[in-house]
């Protein structure tokens, strides 16, 4: 054989067997996605942190992690269901309406395959009003045009939940709008809606923005009806959004809140939810500084605060390894 032919063979042997040996290595990389939210919310940056330090050691596991914008907290719960995500952001209050076959999961009925990974930053129900709104409290937004949260979020479920402990409707609003969190904040500063409601953890650039750009302000939630509320459902907590936070809000605005909740599927693998987890708390330090309302975080609340769901096994694994769980 001419020598130029035994080196063109030679190569074409060497790329074959190198490509048979890297088939294992391809074959063997597993995607997951995490649900989150608009990509100004937390949720949306929290779900970056998680899969940035979970593709640092993706050469050691071979998962490769991405977070997608979604509707929200029920959505990511049915999309989990549907088997269409493998993990995502739930509010607290979500979580166990989901577990429990409770109000927009009444229908469905029980997820009994849902599971909790870990809770993750409180999320103050926040009320902005648009300055020239005249609003003082939040019975002054009755004849005004109030963004609810748009279908398939957690803000909306919890806004309805308050709206019926108030005893009003949604008619109560001359303008009841839908609009996505992403959408809020702009149609404030427009001068297209009056007010709106979000459930978001703090600092948030979603409110930061409207404090900023047009002087919005924040309104408390607040008396009787809320103090029932929290007093019926176990998983609300009153929460105070601190003041000089935003832009024209020097004063600290008395709330009330839930937690952000990692959720999956008992039909995800143990091993990718294990390394999801290990990832996080291995690197608690990194996690907790990729966004300020992380920075407070503990890990003995966060593997039992909020979750109405049973662990899910893969994290359970990991926490009893670290002595947290026996």
């Amino acid at each position: 054989m001419p020598y130029v032919f035994k080196l063109a063979a030679l190569a074409a042997a060497t790329v074959f067997f190198a490509t048979m040996a890297a088939a294992p290595a391809l074959a063997q990389q597993k995607f997951i996605t995490v649900g989150t939210g608009g990509v100004t919310g937390v949720y949306y940056a929290a779900g970056g942190a998680i899969c940035r330090l979970v593709n640092k050691d993706r050469a050691k596991h071979h998962i490769r992690c991405s977070v997608e914008s979604t509707g929200g907290s029920v959505f990511n719960i049915n999309t989990i269901k549907a088997g269409e995500l493998d993990l995502g952001f739930a509010q607290s209050d979500v979580q166990f309406n989901a577990a429990k076959g409770l109000a927009q999961f009444k229908d469905g009925g029980v997820y009994g395959d849902l599971r909790a990974v870990f809770s993750v930053h409180p999320e103050p129900f926040t009320v902005l009003a648009r300055k020239e709104a005249n609003v003082k409290s939040f019975a002054d937004f009755k004849g005004k045009r109030f963004n609810v949260g748009n279908p398939g979020s957690g803000t909306r479920a919890s806004m309805e939940e308050m709206l019926a402990a108030m005893g009003w409707k949604l008619n109560d609003f001359s303008l009841a709008s839908e609009l996505k969190a992403d959408e809020h904040g702009a149609a404030l500063c427009d001068g297209k809606i009056d007010g709106f409601y979000y459930g978001v953890g703090h600092p948030s650039a979603n409110i930061q923005d409207p404090t900023t750009s047009c002087g919005a302000r924040l309104v408390s939630l607040a008396g009787p009806a809320i103090d029932k509320l929290i007093a019926d459902k176990p998983y609300y907590a009153k929460a105070t959004i601190p003041g000089g936070l935003y832009p024209n809000n020097p004063e600290a605005t008395p709330t009330y809140g839930v937690l952000a909740t990692v959720v999956t599927s008992a039909k995800a693998p143990a091993e990718s939810v294990y390394q999801v987890v290990k990832a996080v708390f291995d690197n608690f330090d990194e996690f907790k500084k990729l966004h300020p309302a992380l920075a407070g975080l503990k890990p003995e609340h966060m593997i039992k605060d909020g979750l109405s769901a049973p662990l899910h096994e893969g994290a359970a694994r990991y926490y009893k390894e670290k002595g947290w769980l026996k």
